[in-house]
């Protein structure tokens, strides 16, 4: 396989060294792992040390956490080092710039991801929720096919216990289709799911009618011999898209495919799926939640009009494990059950709650959140405090900024006083453990997309 950026005199295999910038986060290091298994000398900056950055340690890479500046470049040649940031790095980074001022070629995450992805028949999951998930379930499947499956997921799968799959005997790839700063729209794909077009990223897009322009454009992108599945609840009528879109909802009969008769049995979780005169009853899928059996029924769609056969697609459905962070069950015995989640919008922390309260009708739920950039927090305020009033109690943290800087008028306090539960408080990642050991405790979760996943080990250890 050939990697042929712009600049001609870099190819593939004149690549000597691939320098990250922002290495340590989910995408990115999917991408450094992949570049490493292919022979090159990986190495990079992150702000932070984390369980992601030191397991990339572990397997050979070489990361740092001081901005080093001009410093970065000693040892590197302009001539075979291809450098890779993300979006998330802020404009002012003093190695992005170094390596810009010394005219290295650079390129986004979604460049780099485009190009590789460009060598395989691609299948890309798009959605502003649900497609790390959907592409995980996706992966899985696939890689238990013929043919198998090269992945670069969002997400740690557990049935791997990685972000990205590398299968050398393989021509498919699947990519989780970001679209944050527009990244999806770097790709090329054979195939494509859209799970969601909820309004996220308003900092980046203005409005949600922007945002959906930006899907519109995905879409276009798909191979027209390819498939497009779409989630029926979405309207892409005006779209124009000039091509069949498969549709797949739960109890929507206008749907392609349907979902319905969704049921939690002896630990088990199941539904059944109707396309056409065609029924499949007792689909098992081996993560609960009403949003998880709709993105497995992406999948099965998809899967099953590319000719996959239905044991295989029953098989694998049944030996998924679901994603790190993704309803993630750290403790579940007849006492305490804790679920670990990176929800981080408020449709999605609505669904992933409704699905606990499903699971657990009669137990307390007692929700630590971390909001996650000012600019979400102050779009979605509203939605924030009525998807978190569902809880029976609530322990807030501060938000998490990430690329940003504070916003006057917009903290967790204020978003605070805004639920309507009576039974709510302000924490800390510090704290948290203190607070949540002060009263009994039934259901505990953790949702946020910041740092809140350094609580999750301490609050495991405390209950556990």
């Amino acid at each position: 396989m050939k990697l042929i950026p712009k600049r001609t005199d870099l190819k593939f295999e004149h690549i000597h060294t691939v320098y990250f910038i922002g290495i340590g986060g989910i995408g990115m290091s999917a991408i450094a792992r992949y570049f490493h298994a292919q022979g090159k000398v990986v190495k990079g900056y992150d702000k932070t040390q984390t369980q992601l950055t030191s397991k990339l340690e572990k397997e050979g890479i070489d990361v740092h956490y001081e901005d080093l500046g001009f410093k970065a470049l000693q040892g590197l040649s302009v001539d075979n080092t291809l450098v890779v940031y993300t979006p998330a790095i802020p404009s002012k980074h003093k190695e992005l710039n170094a390596f810009r001022d010394d005219e290295f070629l650079v390129i986004k995450r979604a460049k780099a991801l485009g190009i590789i992805s460009a060598e395989f028949e691609t299948f890309a999951v798009a959605g502003t929720h649900g497609k790390t998930t959907t592409s995980s379930i996706l992966t899985h499947v696939l890689n238990h096919s013929n043919e198998g499956c090269n992945a670069f997921i969002g997400g740690i799968s557990s049935n791997y216990n990685s972000n990205c799959i590398i299968n050398s005997n393989s021509s498919r790839v699947v990519v989780e289709a970001d679209e944050f700063d527009r990244s999806f729209l770097q790709l090329s794909p054979n195939h494509a799911i859209v799970t969601s077009m909820d309004a996220d990223h308003l900092d980046i897009y203005g409005s949600g009618d922007h945002l959906k322009d930006s899907f519109r454009d995905f879409m276009r992108l798909a191979d027209s011999d390819g498939k497009l599945i779409v989630n029926s609840s979405l309207d892409v009528s005006g779209f124009n898209l000039g091509r069949e879109v498969i549709t797949y909802g739960f109890d929507d009969e206008s749907a392609d495919w349907v979902g319905s008769n969704i049921r939690y049995d002896q630990g088990k979780f199941y539904f059944d799926v109707k396309k056409g005169d065609q029924h499949w009853q007792d689909v098992e899928f081996g993560l609960p939640g009403i949003h998880n059996a709709e993105n497995a029924l992406a999948v099965f769609a998809l899967c099953t009009t590319l000719g996959l056969g239905e044991e295989l697609i029953r098989e694998t459905f049944q030996s998924y494990l679901g994603v790190k962070r993704r309803f993630d069950f750290k403790i579940r015995n007849e006492e305490l059950v804790y679920i670990d989640d990176y929800a981080h919008h408020p449709t999605e922390i609505t669904s992933f709650l409704s699905s606990v309260r499903k699971l657990y009708p009669n137990k307390k739920i007692t929700t630590v959140f971390q909001p996650h950039l000012f600019s979400r927090t102050r779009d979605f305020m509203d939605g924030f405090a009525e998807s978190l009033s569902m809880s029976d109690e609530l322990f807030l943290l501060d938000i998490y900024p990430a690329r940003e800087l504070p916003i006057d008028g917009i903290t967790s306090d204020v978003l605070l006083d805004k639920v309507t539960i009576a039974n709510k408080q302000m924490s800390s990642k510090e704290q948290i453990v203190a607070d949540l050991k002060l009263s009994g405790k039934e259901v505990i979760v953790t949702v946020g997309a910041g740092d809140i996943d350094t609580c999750v080990e301490p609050i495991t250890k405390a209950y556990s």
